[in-house]
């Protein structure tokens, strides 16, 4: 299997030149080995923001699956420096692969206890749902409830004992290489990662969301792409620059919304949580309705033949719709207009 080093997704045209470094397109596996050999990638609110979601992007929109398995190991490690953690397991936390295991659910959930009173490890019991690629990671960020009844975030080692994989079966058409089933936790022992109720309440918590829509975005493009390619060679056809219209009115709006809460990110306003809290929802609704017109679009403009000729194209819309389901629809707008009523006045 050969490197890609896919052309770069631009959010502004003022970023980083160089190329996104190569990993290996469809095969997750390959691109977690990889990623622990990047150079420094730019963390969020530290001034390269865009330069981060633009790595991000480009890196989706070559195989959705391998950014699905990058985005949250690059928000664990930018979360672990938020919290000043420098090592763990032994190791500098760059050295191992993270999950973020943030997910709550019905099935019951994970209470985390003190341990000994002598270092700071804590004892973790319980399930957690939709934990990706829990079966192959080195190490997670997890959420648990404390005794007051309020959220802390801890660090795992997947390796250790104590932590059992769902028996329930991944059947998913879209992102089929990134198993999400729940994991039930026995004891496990977990390092504190910043104070009770730090990990929601601080402003990066709605910058790693916005990241997962610069993901999103990058799919959009790579379908894009597609329909750029096919329309190029059929240019007498009105209905088909139709279709290309479209989709450039609708990924322009989804990168000017990047574009826009990347600046925020890395201003003053970034460190506003009432101002992140709204430009996360924003953009993320912006970027998932933008996403879903061009699935819509792409498919009109293309037909039936790339949906079951192509494997890649296939992949990728596929992959698309199980990814942008991250945002719940009309229940992520009602919460945005909340949002907006509460922080007043109209933002327009």
């Amino acid at each position: 299997m050969t490197t890609t080093t896919p052309a770069r997704v631009r959010l502004v045209t003022r970023t980083a030149s160089g190329p996104v470094p190569a990993l290996l397109a469809n095969d997750v596996n390959e691109a977690l080995t990889a990623v622990r050999a990047w150079p420094d990638t730019p963390r969020p609110g530290e001034g390269a923001t865009a330069e981060l979601w633009e790595t991000l992007a480009t890196v989706a929109a070559t195989d959705l699956a391998v950014a699905r398995a990058v985005e949250p190991h690059l928000d664990a490690l930018a979360i672990l420096h938020q919290a000043g953690v420098t090592e763990f397991a032994r190791v500098p936390p760059a050295q191992l692969t993270w999950g973020v295991f943030a997910a709550e659910g019905p099935a019951g959930r994970v209470l985390a206890t003190p341990g000994n009173h002598s270092d700071e490890t804590w004892r973790l019991t319980g399930a957690k749902p939709w934990c990706s690629l829990a079966d192959r990671l080195d190490a997670a960020l997890i959420t648990a409830f404390v005794p007051s009844g309020e959220r802390r975030l801890f660090a795992i080692d997947l390796r250790a004992g104590g932590i059992t994989l769902s028996t329930d079966r991944w059947v998913s058409r879209g992102l089929s290489e990134i198993p999400s089933v729940g994991i039930a936790l026995a004891n496990v022992a977990g390092r504190p990662v910043g104070d009770t109720g730090w990990y929601l309440t601080r402003p990066g918590f709605e910058w790693g969301g916005m990241g997962v829509a610069a993901c999103w975005y990058g799919g959009a493009v790579g379908l894009a792409r597609t329909v750029f390619a096919a329309v190029s060679e059929r240019d007498d056809q009105d209905l088909l620059m139709a279709g290309l219209g479209r989709i450039d009115e609708q990924l322009t709006a989804a990168r000017t919304a990047l574009a826009h809460a990347a600046g925020l990110v890395d201003g003053e306003q970034g460190r506003r949580r009432e101002v992140m809290r709204v430009a996360a929802k924003r953009v993320r609704a912006v970027v998932a309705r933008a996403c879903e017109d061009v699935l819509a679009t792409s498919a009109h403009v293309l037909g039936p033949a790339p949906l079951t000729m192509d494997e890649d194209h296939a992949k990728r819309v596929a992959d698309l719709q199980v990814y942008v389901r991250q945002h719940h629809g009309e229940r992520d707008l009602a919460a945005l207009g909340r949002a907006l009523v509460t922080d007043g006045p109209a933002p327009w």
